[in-house]
């Protein structure tokens, strides 16, 4: 399977490019980051602190769908308008890992996916997404003596706050039948970390705490080409990490 990585030039991209180069039955067709980014023309794995893989980065979408047979994107909201539209034209599943999307970007992948299957999700990690089965099952169980938090922690250029799982963890806290008007978020932005997010259930006498810390963002990366595998041979249809994973 050929996969083309969009933001190939970033933290999130140069993990993607370590975990496809090392994966089995998969290979690295395209790299692709923002038009004068300071990576454009440099090869990939370079880059990524791998030997060279003959795959230079490149602000060339066009031929990187048409090289690819999943795309993994994990760029900016606009950008990933863009490629959803390009991912339906020519039939390329997409799998994205792009957080902070509004109504638009929102909006264009919902459109793309009467086309072509797409995975979006805010976060690609297997306990992660555990984490959100396991906060509708509380969220269910308790009733609202129970005061719900939800608290979040990244690293200092994090740009989007709360993050898109704490949104996610609220979401599903909402599905369990709890009012977003009871829920208590707090995020905070400092140092190199890589992500930690508690739900608390907290009653009188006793509270639940469900916590998930990311030691690694290659967790990131493994779930991403995990999703890039599943949606291959999928109908088209908009999809989420727990359809990957079959937690729903």
């Amino acid at each position: 399977m050929k996969i083309g990585i969009l933001g190939a030039a970033g933290r999130m991209g140069q993990m993607l490019v370590r975990e496809v180069a090392a994966g089995q039955g998969i290979a690295l067709a395209g790299a692709a980051d923002m038009a004068g980014h300071a990576a454009i023309g440099k090869d990939a794995g370079q880059l990524a602190g791998l030997s060279p893989l003959g795959v230079v980065i490149t602000q060339d979408v066009a031929t990187l769908f048409a090289t690819s047979d999943v795309v993994i994107d994990f760029t900016l909201p606009a950008a990933t308008a863009a490629h959803v539209k390009r991912a339906a034209e020519t039939k390329t599943p997409i799998v994205i890992g792009t957080t902070g999307l509004g109504p638009a970007e929102t909006k264009a992948i919902t459109e793309a996916a009467a086309s072509v299957a797409i995975v979006q999700a805010p976060n690609m990690s297997l306990a992660v997404n555990l984490l959100l089965a396991l906060t509708r099952k509380a969220a269910s169980v308790f009733d609202d003596s129970y005061d719900v938090a939800i608290s979040e922690m990244h690293h200092r250029h994090k740009v989007d706050a709360p993050s898109g799982t704490a949104l996610a963890l609220r979401d599903a806290v909402e599905t369990g039948g709890r009012k977003r008007d009871e829920i208590t978020m707090t995020a905070i932005r400092a140092g190199d970390l890589a992500g930690e997010h508690s739900v608390f259930f907290i009653g009188e006498g006793e509270q639940l705490a469900l916590t998930h810390e990311a030691t690694s963002r290659s967790v990131f990366a493994r779930g991403a080409v995990h999703a890039a595998r599943w949606v291959l041979n999928q109908p088209p249809g908009r999809y989420g990490m727990q359809d990957v994973l079959g937690l729903d």
